[in-house]
């Protein structure tokens, strides 16, 4: 089964009092790249987001976007009655010594800096009691991540199936034509060296027009390459078929396949062999190319 790279995944609850939403997208990467970021209170938790993502996840970069809101309580902002007594006192002692009224609203010490808490911001998380909470989230934010990118695998193994169905065609005929390129490279030299030999009244030596023929034939012979490049076929369909992802495989087989496809169309020296070489060739190409995407 195919997995695509590229997908997007998202999952949100609602507690009392909290409300938690994951997001994740994926696009292509040979390898595997997470990326995480959360509210500063749950920083504690990114290493075990990463893990829970690789334990399914094996290729691409995969942004992370954890958000999560929680409703303000009465203890989330508290008087810190040192700081504020420091102020004052130092505000008191101040207008005494300047000769300035000391009347003054308490109130506008509030706004000074360290003198309200607010400790809805950033609260101390127990990571395991957190992740209680956030696990199940990224959890089925991960599963439709995975069904997008299956519903994309899908798709792309059908495309692929048809590509190389159209590289087996091509090879069919071509397995059919390769025995008569001989055949005629021999009428064809024959008919050249006859019309030549008859200007100068010469009798041709079939000896040496056989030998010829062998060494061309010889020389153009693309059996090797017919065999392999069917195995490679075959392998191909096989590895569509596996239970996990495989695309390290098949970019791999697409290598040897075009290797095979070049290998024949230099050797077979035939015009309409060459015109199936160049058929297959754009199917590997667009096979290469959907290979990319797949995990």
């Amino acid at each position: 089964m195919l997995l695509s790279m590229t997908g997007y995944g998202e999952a949100r609850w609602q507690g009392p009092g909290l409300s938690i939403s994951v997001e994740l997208r994926s696009v292509n990467n040979r390898f595997l790249k997470i990326n995480v970021k959360t509210p500063d209170s749950y920083q504690n938790l990114e290493p075990e987001i990463e893990r829970t993502l690789r334990e399914t996840l094996k290729r691409g970069t995969v942004q992370v976007q954890l958000s999560a809101h929680r409703e303000p309580r009465p203890d989330d902002y508290q008087i810190n009655t040192t700081a504020l007594h420091a102020f004052h006192h130092q505000l008191v002692a101040f207008s005494k010594r300047e000769g300035i009224g000391s009347s003054f609203d308490l109130s506008g010490l509030l706004v000074i800096p360290g003198v309200v808490e607010d400790r809805s911001v950033r609260r101390d998380t127990d990571p395991n009691e957190a992740w209680q909470q956030i696990g199940p989230v990224v959890e089925a934010a991960l599963s439709r991540l995975q069904t997008m990118r299956s519903d994309e695998g899908k798709k792309m193994a059908h495309e692929l199936s048809q590509q190389a169905e159209l590289i087996s065609v091509r090879l069919k005929f071509i397995q059919s034509r390769a025995p008569e390129v001989a055949n005629d490279y021999r009428k064809r030299l024959h008919d050249k060296l006859q019309g030549i030999l008859n200007e100068y009244a010469i009798t041709l030596d079939s000896n040496t027009l056989v030998k010829e023929v062998a060494i061309f034939a010889d020389r153009a012979d693309i059996h090797e390459e017919i065999v392999r490049l069917g195995s490679h076929l075959e392998q191909f369909h096989l590895f569509l078929r596996e239970a996990e992802s495989t695309g390290r495989k098949l970019d791999f087989l697409i290598q040897e396949m075009n290797r095979e496809v070049n290998t024949i169309g230099s050797k077979a020296n035939d015009i309409s062999i060459t015109r199936h070489v160049v058929e297959m060739k754009g199917a590997l190409e667009k096979m290469r190319e959907l290979i990319q995407n797949v995990e």
